[in-house]
């Protein structure tokens, strides 16, 4: 229970000072209109006990009329300060709307590794942490709210105090089970929330499948509509039962709440008429008297209310601030230093690797090394180890034993954004974005993004120049036919879709734009061509990475076989290693593998056709 009242005073901490670094003026200009629109209803029914009382009394016309100047100026405030709320309850929402969203990336941007983004409990809180950047206004103006309730109900409580201190007490203490009941109903909706939240994003996953174009051959060939919409249906019945329970829940505590405050204001009315029958109050008393009791629990009720509504909107704020607060999922040393330019080259020393204790062992002891300006190829039959071996070397991950070396330096010891700064590659499932051609290229190096004559040299390196320099819009076509860019919100039709084989040589020139790093990983990057434009590709990144360091992995043998060096995978470990010559003459894996795909190659000998 400490612990839970921790979390949520840390949450709204974190909303206050966001609210107030983003939008202090709104803030106090929203302060004050809301204690005004507190401050009406209590004057209005004080103003009008007095004029009732002066109407049946004695006061004179100058009296009322002062009395009948106040009822309206209140009525003007009244009007006019909801208004005024409004607006500056945008301008907050607005300002940390964006402050959160801000920092909600920014702190997903700063997990160095891949681990958090693989972990299904910290993609269900994630999830709610975007959620929960909508709320941080809520927090703040129903904070708000609240001090304008209980300004409400502390005046009307001091006019009914006046009246009855009895009747006063009752009042009050009808509030308490309400209070109770409404925390309670909002801690479970919070964890119910929680509860489904995967369910949701499997959701998600299901509608986006149905949407969108990536899948949308294979749902048509396969006829895969009815089942994957059978799937979202049976997800969203799982949420919708849990949200039913919930409502029946809610409808029950807040049912018996409303009879509980009807009764209590019912009995007041029926004292208050009583007491004005036997003289003990005037008419005015008991206009005020009705006004207050209503206004009294109609307040103490928002309050409640809001108490509630703050407790949730914390609870869900509070995933967004375990996410900014979270510590990166691989330790950097304090003061790490980044890593010298390669000269001698990378050794993997005894690496092992597997991606939790529960999993098994994908790297079992590898040791290699990767010298400098060579080009290493890394081969093997699927699941060997070549992709995890890229991430460790990317420092996506560290080895769960053993070390990556550069240069005799521990990547351990070596802030990751600075090893990647002197990485290039390209990926086997490399992105493609739906950004402009431009942009498509331009993302490889931040830097250089708006240097056309840069994008376009990688461009012309990876032989797409051409290809994209032709589209309608030349490198402003957007590459997607998903969106559309401000300047074609009325002809949508100049997007393109590229082919496979033209998004890799996109995604080669990507790679090419980081010009001058000491390591250029190239995973699977001809996987999508056809034979000539993979000789071509192939061709283009050996005159690239000439006397350069890089490290091809492939599943075909025949573009790996001038690699200074080749190193076979098998079960995690380095089976063999060597030139393409040397390793035909140990004919080992390596051998029947290439062997195997040569003779798909070979030309068959002519069959005998013979006449009919």
């Amino acid at each position: 229970m400490a612990a839970d009242g921790v979390r949520l005073t840390a949450s709204a901490r974190e909303a206050a000072a966001t609210g107030w670094s983003g939008a202090a003026v709104p803030m106090i200009g929203y302060a004050a209109a809301l204690l005004g629109t507190a401050a009406a209803p209590v004057a209005v029914a004080w103003l009008t006990k007095l004029v009732i009382d002066g109407l049946t009394g004695t006061a004179s016309l100058a009296e009322l009329l002062g009395l009948a100047a106040g009822l309206a100026g209140t009525g003007v405030a009244t009007a006019i300060l909801p208004h005024c709320s409004r607006y500056l309850g945008s301008q907050i929402s607005r300002a940390m709307a964006a402050t959160t969203t801000d920092r909600l990336f920014a702190a997903t941007a700063r997990f160095p590794g891949l681990r958090p983004f693989e972990e299904p409990r910290f993609l269900d809180r994630l999830r709610l942490a975007q959620e929960g950047t909508s709320r941080a206004d809520g927090i703040v103006t129903e904070g708000f709210g609240l001090v304008r309730s209980a300004v409400t109900a502390i005046g009307f409580v001091g006019s009914v105090l006046v009246i009855s201190p009895v009747m006063t007490l009752i009042v009050l203490c009808a509030a308490v089970p309400a209070l109770v009941a409404q925390l309670k109903l909002s801690r479970r909706r919070t964890a119910m929330m929680g509860e489904i939240g995967p369910a949701e994003r499997r959701q998600l996953f299901y509608s986006t499948l149905l949407s969108t174009i990536e899948a949308a051959k294979e749902i048509r060939l396969f006829n895969l509509g009815g089942f994957l919409r059978g799937r979202l249906m049976a997800e969203l019945s799982t949420t919708h039962e849990a949200k039913r329970r919930m409502d029946r829940k809610e409808l029950s505590a807040e049912g018996a709440l409303a009879l509980l405050s009807a009764v209590v204001a019912g009995g007041g009315l029926v004292w208050a008429i009583a007491a004005a029958r036997a003289g003990t109050l005037t008419v005015g008393d008991v206009s005020m008297f009705t006004v207050a009791v209503v206004a009294v629990q109609g307040a103490l009720d928002t309050l409640v209310n809001g108490i509630a509504i703050t407790d949730h909107h914390l609870r869900l704020f509070g995933h967004y601030v375990a996410v900014i607060r979270a510590e990166p999922d691989l330790a950097v040393p304090a003061g790490a230093a980044p890593p010298p330019p390669l000269r001698r080259g990378i050794e993997l020393r005894d690496v092992w690797f597997r991606y939790s204790d529960d999993h098994p062992w994908i790297l079992r002891g590898v040791d290699l090394v990767i010298p400098y300006g060579a080009a290493v190829a890394l081969v093997g039959l699927n699941g060997a180890g070549k992709s995890t071996l890229v991430k460790l070397l990317c420092r996506f991950y560290d080895p769960s034993r053993g070390a990556i070396l550069w240069d005799g330096t521990d990547l351990r010891d070596v802030r990751p954004e600075a090893l990647r700064e002197r990485i290039s590659g390209v990926f086997q499932d490399h992105m493609a974005y739906d950004f402009s051609a431009r942009d498509n290229i331009g993302v490889g190096d931040a830097r250089v993004h708006d240097d056309l004559g840069r994008i376009r040299a990688a461009a012309r390196k990876a032989g797409v120049d051409e290809l994209l320099a032709a589209l309608p819009r030349g490198y402003d076509t957007l590459l997607t036919r998903t969106y559309s860019s401000e300047e074609d919100r009325e002809d949508s039709s100049t997007g393109v879709v590229l082919s496979g084989g033209q998004w890799q040589r996109t995604a080669l020139a990507r790679a090419f734009l980081r010009d001058g790093r000491d390591l250029m990983i190239l995973d699977e990057p001809s996987s999508g061509l056809d034979p000539e434009a993979e000789a071509d590709v192939h061709a283009r990144m050996r005159r690239h990475r000439a006397g350069r360091t890089s490290l091809l992995i492939s599943h075909r043998l025949n573009t790996v076989r001038d690699a200074d060096l080749i190193v076979v995978l098998e079960d995690g470990v380095v089976a063999e290693r060597g030139g393409h010559d040397d390793l035909m003459a140990v004919d080992g894996t390596y051998a029947r593998l290439f062997r195997l795909q040569a003779r798909g190659y070979h030309e068959m000998a002519p069959r005998d056709v013979r006449a009919p």
